[in-house]
């Protein structure tokens, strides 16, 4: 199961959450294990038959504004109500500061107190982002990932097919590397899945018989993106005259990544073939698809159409007869 140290978040969060740490240091390296949060709530009053207490507990205005209100032995209370709980963390928002008695509670459960100046919403919208993207489901793919027209292009095929050698044809036409050879694989909400590289090989790219290049020194900071939506992949596969390639385009291939279904594109290769014209027109035709446009199934269309024409002339001349 993954999980991720209230301590780590600290440490990554810090500027960019406006975290400040005011209890409960001895659970730092307390767990989050999911990337839902939670606000107490009912909890607070006592019902805690459905806290989802393995959360990260957000206390807003809203709920201090509830607890500043009680005497001050019912508010310890409710601290304590809630801290009897294993609590990951609990998170102020609004710059609130803690009351010394739920600090006091907090340094003896060992559950980190942090507060940040930024709103509830805000803070609820950014968190959530990273947590979803540190849980997210992940996996690598060995290949190489382009941006085409503003397409993500994941090239995959066995290893010395060329799929680098296409690539770099690609961005000295002015297309964007996202990584090379091993591409790193997230899937986010909403069924899109997203490609990056690795941070030590970023704008790298392996060319068989030259060596490492660094795309960006070459072409240039445009050449290179940090990561890029994947919406189709591109097989590159040994040309075999005795294997079926599609001609129409009529049936459509899908490939399943992370649970995601995107085109699958199968492009034969063969000695002094250019494919870079051929993928973009790949990244090209599926931007029309997306418009609303297929060019088979226009063709399709025109020559069902020409058929019922023809048929319908045909059925005429023979009444005249």
């Amino acid at each position: 199961m993954k999980a991720i140290t209230i301590g780590s978040i600290l440490r990554e969060n810090k500027e960019r959450l406006s975290l400040e740490l005011l209890g409960g240091k001895g659970g730092l390296n307390n767990v989050i294990i999911s990337p839902e949060l939670n606000r107490p709530g009912l909890a607070l009053t006592g019902f805690v038959d459905l806290f989802t207490y393995n959360r990260a507990q957000i206390l807003g205005n809203t709920e201090m504004l509830f607890l500043k209100k009680m005497p001050k032995k019912r508010r310890i209370e409710s601290f304590e109500i809630i801290c009897q709980f294993d609590l990951p963390c609990i998170l102020l928002t609004n710059g609130l500061r803690a009351p010394q008695e739920l600090i006091d509670i907090c340094d003896s459960k060992k559950i980190p107190l942090i507060t940040s100046s930024l709103t509830t919403t805000q803070f609820v919208n950014l968190f959530s982002y990273y947590l979803e993207d540190y849980f997210a489901p992940s996996t690598i793919v060995h290949g190489t990932l382009v941006d085409v027209y503003g397409m993500g292009l994941l090239f995959v095929g066995r290893p010395g097919i060329g799929k680098s050698e296409i690539s770099l044809d690609l961005i000295e036409r002015g297309h964007r590397l996202v990584a090379d050879d091993i591409v790193y694989i997230i899937r986010k909400s909403r069924g899109i899945i997203v490609g990056t590289a690795n941070e030590m090989t970023r704008s790298f790219i392996e060319i068989r018989g030259v060596g490492i290049v660094d795309v960006q020194k070459m072409f240039g900071i445009r050449a290179t993106r940090v990561q890029k939506r994947i919406e189709i992949e591109v097989h590159l596969v040994d040309w075999d005259p005795n294997q079926p390639i599609t001609r129409t385009g009529l049936d459509e291939n899908v490939t399943s990544i992370l649970d995601v279904d995107i085109p699958r594109v199968e492009v034969p290769i063969y000695p002094g073939k250019y494919i870079a014209v051929i993928v973009e027109s790949i990244a090209l035709n599926h931007l029309l698809k997306i418009r609303g446009f297929n060019a088979a199934v226009d063709l399709a269309e025109r020559q069902i159409a020409k058929i019922k024409e023809n048929e319908k002339l045909l059925r005429e001349r023979k009444k005249e007869e």
